[in-house]
């Protein structure tokens, strides 16, 4: 898959939450690679501040992102339709300190991202698979959020309050495309023992009925009920009556569980790259939300360069016969065992490192170390069959490499090991030669890399 961004820019108007103001933001197209960035265009300097998870600088109201004295809060919606609808780069613009608040759910955000339409880009999609469970909790709060490998995103939301109103909800979204649909509707919510302390603290200045759900179940005395309906310029209510306030009905039962769902999906917005995974949330807010983003990240940079899946019971995509009739090594030079991927661009392949392999009689005999050339003699024999399968009769071909450029060795290879050899294509096959880039993998771990210059001859 590939990146993509938008096809044109657009924008949407209204009130901030928490200041009152009248803002506006706008969403527009990126380059290749340039993530989420937020602009305050209304500073000097119109300043950039990158929508990643160690810019939060607090998730007591929102998420709020900053910049030294710069701050853009209420970003989690917008972030969450960007998000869910595939788009990998987009450059926000907002003249104010917060986005709109809109309705409360993301669904304008989604409709202006479909009438506008989206834009495929050259670099691929560049996905962070997880392998294996990571959690963060949180046992003050009860708060829990734990990823599971999945072979796509996946979310499942489990919230419970102190309330007979929403007590105990759950929402799952198994399938991404299904956001419009069923989640990015789903509006914020607040409790109305809540909002007094909130306008204490000069917050929601914008809140009201049109873009909140508020939920009204523990009953206080009518003079107290007024004077919260006076600070929020609302209509007085009937102290005795108990139940959800708002001018539009409930869309779901669990329309709060999917609004955290929403949120969830906003803050991991911030994590810099899609996942693949399936996560579990229980009793999730903007807070948890950050810790998990950070923990991602944390593990995104001890595995900059993700390791190719590899399930030994998958058949291969060429077998070792195979491999013997496009090159031309034999043993003991013939270094790949198998391609257990290949496509236009990329291959992946397999050696498996046994201590009868001849080289280890001379190489270390006492503390058998694979050769570090070998290591890259195998990456140019999987970079050669990668070359080979863009041409007709590649048996009539033949591979010879011309250059080989910033080679680094990080970590031993040993008898017993199994080596995943990755191998990209830098530029196209043009005029017979190709430049590539190659990984080796044990495990999680990268063990050499290189670039290669190739040239293949068809002499058969």
């Amino acid at each position: 898959m590939k990146q993509k961004t938008l096809k044109g820019s657009f924008s949407l108007c209204g009130k901030g939450l928490h200041t009152g103001l009248s803002l506006t933001v706008t969403f527009n197209p990126a380059p290749e690679n340039h993530g989420y960035k937020i602009q305050r265009i209304d500073l000097d300097g119109m300043p950039v501040i990158d929508a990643i998870a160690e810019n939060v600088v607090d998730t007591q109201r929102g998420t709020v992102l900053g910049k030294g004295d710069i701050r853009v809060s209420t970003v989690e919606h917008g972030l969450s339709a960007l998000y869910a609808l595939g788009i990998d780069n987009c450059l926000i613009q907002v003249n104010g300190p917060e986005f709109p608040i809109l309705d409360g759910s993301a669904i304008q955000y989604v409709n202006k991202i479909e009438e506008i339409g989206t834009e495929e880009q050259n670099a691929p999609k560049d996905w962070y698979v997880i392998r294996k469970k990571i959690e963060v909790r949180d046992d003050e709060t009860g708060s829990c959020i734990t990823i599971l490998p999945d072979e796509q995103f996946s979310l499942t939301t489990m919230c419970s309050f102190e309330s007979k109103f929403i007590n105990s909800q759950f929402a799952t979204l198994d399938d991404i495309t299904k956001y419009t649909s069923e989640i990015a509707a789903a509006r914020t919510f607040v409790f109305v023992r809540d909002i007094e302390p909130l306008v204490q603290a000069n917050l929601i200045k914008g809140g009201d009925m049109d873009n909140a759900i508020v939920i009204y179940e523990r009953q206080t005395t009518q003079e107290r009920l007024d004077m919260l309906a006076d600070l929020l310029h609302v209509e007085h209510r009937d102290a005795t009556e108990l139940g959800y306030i708002q001018h539009k009905p409930l869309q779901w039962e669990n329309e709060c569980t999917r609004h955290k769902l929403l949120d969830v999906i906003g803050d991991m917005a911030l994590i810099g790259k899609p996942i693949k995974g399936r996560i579990i949330a229980t009793r999730p807010g903007h807070t948890i939300n950050n810790k998990f983003a950070r923990e991602i990240r944390k593990e995104i940079r001890k595995h900059e360069i993700q390791a190719p899946a590899y399930d030994p019971n998958e058949e291969p995509v060429m077998d070792v016969n195979r491999i013997r009739e496009l090159l031309p090594h034999r043993y003991p030079m013939q270094l790949v065992d198998k391609v257990i991927e290949i496509g236009p661009t990329s291959i992946v392949g397999v050696k498996n490192i046994t201590s009868n392999e001849p080289f280890f009689t001379g190489h270390f005999p006492q503390e058998p170390v694979m050769p570090g050339v070998l290591q890259i003699e195998a990456m140019a024999q999987c970079g050669g069959l990668l070359v080979l399968n863009a041409v007709e009769e590649p048996e009539r071909w033949s591979t010879y490499f011309m250059k080989i450029d910033g080679v680094k060795f990080r970590q031993k290879v040993v008898p017993g090991d199994t080596l995943i050899f990755k191998v990209e294509l830098i530029a196209p096959l043009r005029h017979g030669i190709s430049s590539m880039h190659g990984y080796a993998f044990v495990g999680d771990h990268v063990v050499s890399e290189a670039t290669f210059t190739a040239q293949i001859v068809k002499n058969k």
